[in-house]
């Protein structure tokens, strides 16, 4: 039953109300368009500014501080010093972009050099296939460390801890704790001497070291790029589960790329043969911290999702350089070592700053 002394409003009431109602809408865009906002959110999107920015005001710092480091043969000495451990710093840039951490990378390195070294030397096997099979078992141990992270569900950090003492033991009982000496290299397989060979360009001494450095990283670069498997790597650092739910096999991703890191450092001991002119199981000991430190200098986050290969070259090149030009000022190597604890720590601090741009 209707009450008949109350007014009945149409549609055309209705509708003239409705357009006197305020119109303003919730805005949750960021408000906060200040300068340092802005250089926040530019670093974070080219993390290689940094890096460069530092890598150009050393060179020129310690230019002035100690001339003689402007020279070539300085500038050239630098890179042959920094070629083993860019490319490590190149494989543990996979590892940390999808938020891990390999402990056990110098070990891998280590282990793939014995391998060629014996093969070739010892044991008389050509060295193409001397190679291949250091390559192999390179992969295969990174492939190890990616199944006990993607399938056993293992912290990388605990599963690299463990295998580092796996594969140093490994390499002790292989090697019976013994070297192989250059003269047997030169006279037995030379081939696994040739990234150790220079050759000039515009008054500096290079090897084909420090080249293949360029190259590996060129091609790395590419493929997280530039390919679907590159993207599903940042994805998976980015956040896993968002990545799983999007489709992503995130497990056989993270054990690729772990067994990628390992061809990687296997490639590397080649290199490194070439480099030291001999192979021993006590070498390139420090190569892990060295790694880490040119990948957290070169903008990567450890928090995963964000890095550069580029960025981790650069690092490697910023602690050479530092290294170089501490050693030609005259300071002391407990100091250098000071300096690159410095520059980790500063750049730790900057990528969480830079984390709170997308916050």
């Amino acid at each position: 039953m209707s009450d008949t002394g109350s007014p009945t409003k149409t549609i055309s009431d209705f509708e003239a109300k409705l357009a006197e109602a305020d119109k303003t809408v919730a805005s949750f865009a960021e408000d906060d368009k200040s300068l340092f906002f802005l250089v926040r959110s530019f670093l974070r999107s080219y993390p290689t500014t940094i890096p460069t920015l530092v890598l150009i005001i050393s060179v020129v710092a310690f230019g002035l501080i100690a001339p003689r480091f402007l020279a070539a043969g300085a500038l050239s000495t630098v890179l042959q010093q920094v070629t083993v451990t860019g490319m490590v710093a190149i494989a543990q840039t996979l590892i940390i972009l999808t938020a891990g951490i390999d402990l056990s990378v110098g070990a891998i390195l280590v282990v793939c050099s014995l391998i060629m070294g014996n093969l070739a030397v010892n044991m008389g096997v050509p060295v193409p296939i001397a190679l291949a099979v250091g390559i192999f078992f390179g992969g295969l141990m990174g492939w190890l460390n990616g199944m006990l992270v993607a399938y056993i569900k293992l912290p990388p950090f605990i599963v690299t801890l463990g295998t580092l003492s796996i594969f140093t033991a490994l390499k002790l009982w292989y090697s019976h704790s013994e070297s192989i000496r250059n003269a047997d290299l030169v006279e037995k397989a030379p081939g696994l001497l040739w990234f150790g060979e220079a050759f000039r360009f515009w008054g500096a001494k290079l090897t084909y070291g420090s080249l293949s450095l360029v190259v590996v990283a060129a091609i790395v670069w590419y493929i997280l790029n530039r390919t679907a498997w590159g993207r599903h790597v940042h994805a998976i650092g980015d956040d896993l589960d968002s990545a799983r739910l999007s489709g992503i096999r995130t497990s056989r991703t993270l054990v690729s790329v772990y067994a990628f890191a390992g061809v990687i450092c296997g490639f590397a001991a080649w290199v490194a043969i070439g480099r030291v002119g001999s192979v021993s199981p006590i070498s390139f000991d420090t190569v892990n911290l060295g790694s880490i430190t040119a990948v957290v200098i070169g903008g990567t986050s450890l928090f995963g999702g964000r890095g550069s290969i580029v960025g981790s070259v650069l690092g490697a090149v910023i602690v050479g350089v530092f290294n170089t030009g501490l050693s030609l000022a005259g300071v002391d190597d407990y100091w250098q070592m000071f300096a690159a604890g410095t520059l980790v720590i500063i750049a730790v601090a900057l990528d969480q700053w830079l984390r709170r741009a997308s916050q």
